[in-house]
């Protein structure tokens, strides 16, 4: 058994990973925005021919979801995690059960109820502005979001918060959080902002968060509908990767995709805008951030002793700047215990694949896929093979370019992901 999984592991790696001409939007997968998701083709890829229905599929580093959902529509148990509250809302959403005609109702009634509080209440909405903040987090708000458009959004969040049925709530807050963390355009006065970039345009033209909510409504609830009634089993939780809350040998195949090095993609950067309208201070959203995979704080960080080609790439950096360098030392540690995990919660003869970019430091490239591999083997897990996807940057949200600059590090960086395919002996052979 051993060798054929192997021998198909290889076979799968070695196919084409580009997806370019295939839809990444049916079911849940467009309920939100989410920079550098890869597409649902690649998770079901590996799932329709790694595993049988009713096996563990876990991604520990769960982002936008794309994993979780693919396996609950083949038929496999979900299961993962993450740190952020936005990626969590939004798995929430995507895999959990809800009646689209529930949902339907109940975000009808909030629009009309929203609607009248703006014209009947608006004096009693400013009060409640005035005080539903703390001063930095007020000052985020004033900064980024015009005074009208304050309004209209906590007459909308004042109607999901008085919601009973969880998965409903959980519905209608990310068509919430999706009005202002958007591709394009949004609510805020933010451009860019989905691409994790976000700089403030005084003139951009207003848009409604309630107008915005009405479309964005109807087409969730269209994807939403699309989904199979009855699921399988989903297990999700707030948990850091490197510490997993799973027994050992319990999975059954690991697809995930870690952070890009050098925190080249800030995700808190763009998910704030939203999240602090729901409930999280300026000041808890950045202890948050410290805590990511691969952040530049390096206060309290703990280092393991790492393979050679790691330990050389993070010297070349740390000789041009120490700083950068020690930021590496971080990512590279921290995603050291991270396959230490996978290759704990995995059952022997199984595999993880590992979808990673590379990055750019003061001119060096960080070679991530020939040290995770490195750092892979380090902890017991072989390599099977690793294949390389080519990015179509014009449909994956990913860092905006500026002007027609097509040369720049974080476009070099980001034109193509490796996917390795690590494999836990000790299988039946």
């Amino acid at each position: 058994m051993s060798n054929t999984y192997q021998s198909k592991l290889v076979s799968l790696l070695s196919s084409d990973l580009d997806f370019h001409s295939s839809s990444s939007r049916e079911f849940t997968h467009d309920l939100h925005a989410f920079p550098a998701k890869f597409p649902p083709q690649l998770p079901r890829k590996f799932i329709d021919g790694l595993t049988q229905p009713g096996d563990v599929v876990l991604d520990p580093m769960v982002g936008s979801g794309t994993t979780l959902l693919e396996a609950v529509l083949a038929g496999r148990c979900a299961v993962g995690f993450d740190i952020d509250p936005l990626a969590l809302r939004l798995c929430n959403a995507k895999t959990t059960s809800v009646s689209p005609l529930q949902a339907a109702q109940a975000g009808l009634m909030m629009l009309r109820k929203a609607k009248s509080a703006v014209y009947e209440q608006n004096e009693g909405l400013q009060a409640e502005l005035a005080r539903r903040f703390d001063a930095k987090t007020q000052e985020f708000v004033d900064y980024w979001f015009a005074p009208e458009a304050q309004i209209e959004l906590l007459a909308l969040l004042k109607q999901i918060e008085v919601l009973q049925e969880d998965g409903v709530r959980s519905f209608l807050e990310l068509a919430f959080s999706s009005v202002i963390i958007t591709k394009s355009g949004g609510v805020s006065l933010a451009l860019d902002l989905a691409h994790t970039r976000p700089h403030r345009a005084k003139d951009k033209p207003y848009r409604s968060p309630i107008k915005e909510f009405e479309k964005r409504l109807k087409q969730n609830l269209t994807s939403l509908a699309a989904l199979p009634a009855a699921r399988p089993l989903v297990v999700l939780g707030c948990g850091d990767a490197q510490s997993l809350p799973l027994k050992s040998g319990s999975v059954d195949l690991v697809v995930t995709s870690p952070p890009y090095p050098a925190n080249a993609i800030d995700y808190m950067r763009a998910h704030k805008f939203s999240l602090v309208w729901m409930g999280y201070p300026i000041d808890i959203l950045s202890q948050y951030r410290k805590r990511y995979i691969g952040s530049e704080a390096l206060d309290g960080t703990k280092t393991e002793e790492l393979p050679s080609t790691t330990a050389g790439v993070i010297q070349a950096i740390a000789a041009r700047d120490r700083g950068k360098g020690a930021g590496l030392r971080r990512y590279y540690s921290e995603m050291a215990r991270v396959l230490g995990e996978m290759i704990r919660v995995i059952r022997p003869g199984r595999a993880a694949i590992v979808v990673v970019g590379s990055s750019v430091i003061r001119g060096i490239d960080t070679r991530t896929y020939d040290c995770l591999a490195e750092i892979g083997q380090q902890v017991g897990f072989e390599i099977a093979h690793i294949g390389v996807r080519n990015l179509d940057r014009d449909r994956r949200m990913m860092p905006a370019r500026r002007g027609h600059e097509r040369n720049s590090q974080i476009e070099n960086r980001m034109h193509r992901e490796y996917v390795i395919g690590f494999y836990k002996p000790g299988g039946p052979q």
